[in-house]
């Protein structure tokens, strides 16, 4: 069984900075690409950040420039530093992270809101 768990929600003002973590535990056959996403009530989920296992990057471009991705293969673990964050933001961030073989595996997701 492979757990997800996103931290670091919360509600901040605009302007400010989240950081958000997601750990994986259980048993998965390695990991290749991580990536944050996001959605919106009656919103498709989107994809806000994505990094592989060579550590490429590749952002949404409404955040470009404020957000970074990044992971910790040692703790299994990926990292979304959010700065100057902006009202359209306010979100559930959930974590994905997908085996060699194709597999995707979610979290539950953490609440961002940023306030005007």
């Amino acid at each position: 069984q492979v757990q997800l768990v996103e931290s670091g929600g919360g509600t901040v003002q605009a302007g400010g900075s989240l950081r958000l973590s997601c750990s994986v535990s259980g048993s998965i056959s390695g990991i290749s690409a991580m990536g944050w996403y996001r959605q919106d009530p009656g919103k498709q989920r989107e994809v806000v950040a994505d990094i592989n296992s060579s550590r490429l990057t590749n952002y949404a471009d409404s955040v470009k420039g404020r957000f970074t991705i990044s992971r910790d293969t040692t703790k299994s673990m990926v990292y979304l530093q959010m700065n100057n964050l902006k009202p359209e933001d306010t979100a559930v961030y959930y974590c994905r992270v997908r085996s060699p073989y194709g597999t995707n595996y979610w979290g539950k997701g953490t609440l961002v809101t940023v306030s005007s």
